[in-house]
């Protein structure tokens, strides 16, 4: 056997050996044993060794003390070096307040198309959700008796017409005429009385003969004014234009009610806008009043928020925001707020708020639910940490523990900008400075340290924040 297969068999012995004695109360097997034995003949002239743990025990106790120390020395580890927390650095970046909301996507106006008079359902001509423009035909009712009350009344015009002109035309001039005549009537009567009388005066004739012709005198008096007031009443402002001119109004009356009916079997869209609702089909019978289609009218789209009235005071017209459908949360569009309810909801202690749409992306519906981000302040560069840092921050001096010299410090701040996650710092902090959370449970005074990988600079990124309101109720006692 070579010296390297020696070597090689010594260190197996030695190891089982260890093994054995390491283990109290578990003894060596012979199959163990056995195993490690070199081959007696190959090692016949080797001479015999002792066993490891009887050559060198020091070194047994060696190994163990260095164990001891290193167990020793990760149990005091906390008390020499500090407990590891996690911790933030102050940073410069640039801060965004936020007011946050929930609302549905509302247009201009909702129209709810009815029926305005009875009769059955002869065609719908569209579907629901379609795109419809003003005036386009939806919904035609059977017209046949509007039609026929609609020739009712235009053959009921023609008649009152023709009563009108033939007033104005041929009963005037008859009157006219019959004026003159009685005209002349009574310029003879006139005469014959006056040679009458003169000759009853002479005694040529007697009375009897006068009041024949007094009495001829005063019929051709009556006649001509009869004959005036006929054509007074068919002049224009006589009784008879006037009785004839009211006839040829209510005619037109009825024709154009009859007209306004027969339209009315043709339901029309009152706007342009998406039909949004249908509940109509044909043959159905209709009433008055029925709602049959729902129809957004096209226009401005709108975000309608309730919003808490203690943000009141940060909303202003024109302020910016970012809106997502809840069905499309990846998918943001721009917003801008455009109306302020003045008036606030009581029972709710909200007050509504309405943003423009611009640029409306296509999937938006109607009273599809939307999260608006208001933007309400800005503020860039300046020193920047997380809210959780901040302890009475409700209170007239906010402070925060500082990590100094593996301590934490009690350092008072003041405040500027604040966010449901950060907060803005105008004194009392530098860039740079470790701030510890109080999540992390540490007392003023306490030494610690920052924990492996635990200083998150990059948490605070300045990024869209909530409502100060809502900052705070993130504040521990």
């Amino acid at each position: 056997m070579s010296t390297l297969d020696w070597a090689t068999h010594r260190m197996q012995i030695s190891a089982v050996s260890i093994a054995a004695e390491a283990i109290p109360g578990v003894p060596t097997t012979p199959a163990i044993v056995n195993a490690a034995q070199p081959d007696p003949v190959a090692n016949k002239n080797i001479p015999a060794q002792k066993p490891f743990a009887k050559r060198w025990p020091w070194r047994r106790i060696a190994i163990g003390v260095v164990l001891a120390l290193l167990i020793l020395a990760w149990l005091l580890r906390n008390l020499v070096l500090g407990t590891p927390i996690q911790i933030y650095s102050v940073v410069v970046g640039d801060l965004r307040q936020t007011v946050v909301a929930s609302g549905r996507i509302i247009t201009p106006q909702r129209v709810s198309i009815a029926a305005q008079v009875i009769g059955r359902v002869q065609r719908v001509a569209v579907i629901e959700g379609a795109h419809v423009v003003q005036d386009q035909l939806l919904i035609e009712l059977d017209d046949s008796d509007a039609k026929a009350s609609a020739a009712q009344a235009m053959a009921a015009l023609a008649q009152a017409s023709a009563r009108f002109k033939g007033v104005n035309q041929v009963e005037l001039r008859a009157a006219e005429q019959s004026l003159a005549e009685s005209e002349a009537n009574l310029s003879q009567a006139s005469a014959q009385l006056a040679r009458n009388t003169e000759l009853k005066s002479r005694g040529f004739i007697g009375q009897a003969t006068l009041d024949e012709v007094q009495r001829n005198f005063a019929v051709a008096q009556s006649q001509r004014g009869a004959a005036r007031l006929q054509v007074l009443a068919r002049r224009v402002g006589g009784s008879q234009a006037d009785l004839a001119s009211a006839a040829v109004d209510q005619a037109n009356a009825a024709l154009e009610q009859a007209t306004v009916k027969l339209a009315q079997q043709r339901i029309l869209a009152p706007a342009s806008g998406v039909l949004i609702s249908r509940a109509v089909e044909p043959g159905d019978v209709v009433q008055p009043g029925q709602i049959l289609m729902g129809l957004a009218s096209a226009g401005k789209t709108q975000i309608e928020v309730q919003l808490d009235e203690k943000n009141l005071a940060k909303l202003a017209i024109g302020q910016s925001a970012l809106a997502s459908a809840d069905a499309y949360a990846d998918q943001r569009f721009a917003a801008t707020v455009a109306f302020i309810n003045p008036a606030i909801d009581a029972t709710r202690g909200a007050v509504v708020v309405k943003l423009d749409v611009a640029a409306p992306p296509t999937y938006l519906r109607q009273d599809m639910t939307v999260s608006v981000d208001i933007a309400t302040a800005q503020r860039r560069k300046v020193l920047v940490i997380p809210i959780g840092a901040v302890r009475g921050i409700n209170g007239p001096a906010p402070w925060v523990l500082v990590l100094r010299g593996k301590r934490a410090v009690r350092q008072v701040i003041s405040l500027g900008l604040l966010g449901d996650e950060n907060a803005e710092v105008l004194s009392g902090l530098s860039a740079g400075e470790l701030v510890i959370p109080v999540s992390a449970n540490v007392l003023e005074g306490a030494h610690v340290r920052a924990r492996a990988n635990a200083v998150e600079g990059d948490a605070v990124k300045g990024g869209a924040v909530k409502t100060a309101d809502e900052a705070k109720a993130a504040d521990s006692p």
